[in-house]
């Protein structure tokens, strides 16, 4: 089943933005704001983002190296490996 999304809409965040800050740290989840009934932005926490861009930067290697392979080139396993577990490290759960 889908999870419901958490939406406040802008004027309660104009109103109530401290408590509103604080429930998207403590959800970890991310929170939609409207705007005139409709979707305008989304609300996550710092450590959500983070964790966000650190996938990214994971796919985006994927994605070069999925290319660099169609393309013939290669390089050291151990290398990869190493660089791959230093970005997983980064990455907190």
């Amino acid at each position: 089943m889908a999870k419901i999304p958490n939406i406040v809409p802008i004027t309660d965040l104009r109103q109530d933005a401290t408590s509103i800050i604080k429930r998207v740290t403590a959800s970890r989840e991310p929170l939609v704001i409207t705007q005139r009934g409709r979707a305008a932005a989304v609300m996550v926490s710092m450590e959500a983002y983070e964790h966000f861009q650190h996938e990214l930067e994971l796919l985006r290697l994927l994605a070069r190296g999925e290319k660099e392979i169609e393309a013939g080139k290669g390089y050291d396993l151990d290398a990869v490996l190493a660089e791959a577990d230093s970005l997983l490290k980064e990455i907190k759960p």
